[in-house]
């Protein structure tokens, strides 16, 4: 089994899907963002960069990751300490924009290439956070909708945890939601704080 840091270094050389980049609406380089760590006991599965990621490097290190990290009651500082928190998107590169301004969804080849490895290198997750659809069907398999499957968060706990996607545009699914925000959120809170203690 390969370790973290240099499976980190490969997959941040990756330029697998250059060429699918350069064709899109936003017409960019590849850009891997890898968070990944044989330490943290928290995963955080997602799906892929955004441009803000892109740009920065970070992932979630935009209002996605804010309220992200709300959700689960920790700080940045937290977040970022890859002691206590991986990050594993579907895809490790901004997939980019199509062309009326909407994100392209994660390229599958990067989840083929890239997944299993860098989940092997990391076994000592004890909770896995799986965000929006594409995560959670790789991780939990079959088809069903993103709310259907968070409505059902009980049956995956306490090692996973199925949430909706953190983005401001979700916010009217919140609103639609109030059982995620009653619920669910508060459950979050407590088991980070678990295994983070």
């Amino acid at each position: 089994m390969e370790d973290v840091a240099a499976l980190g270094r490969r997959i941040a050389e990756c330029r697998l899907c250059a060429g699918r980049f350069a064709a899109t609406a936003s017409g960019h380089a590849p850009r891997p963002v890898p968070w990944l760590s044989d330490r943290a006991p928290i995963l955080v599965a997602g799906q892929a960069p955004g441009l803000k990621v892109h740009q920065r490097g970070r992932p979630f290190d935009d209002p996605s990751g804010t309220r992200l990290r709300d959700w689960m009651g920790i700080d940045e500082q937290t977040f970022y300490d890859r002691s206590r928190v991986a990050v594993l998107p579907m895809a490790f590169c901004f997939p980019g924009y199509d062309a009326r301004g909407g994100d392209l969804p994660p390229p599958p080849v990067c989840a083929r290439t890239w997944r299993d490895s860098a989940m092997a290198a990391m076994p000592q997750v004890r909770l896995t956070l799986l965000i929006g659809g594409y995560a959670q069907k790789w991780h939990l398999g079959g088809r069903m909708p993103v709310t259907e499957r968070v409505a059902r968060w009980r049956e995956a706990i306490p090692e996973v945890l199925p949430l909706p996607h953190p983005s401001w545009r979700n916010t009217g699914w919140l609103k639609r939601n109030p059982w995620f925000e009653a619920e669910v959120v508060p459950w979050l809170r407590a088991r980070v704080a678990e295994v983070l203690a």
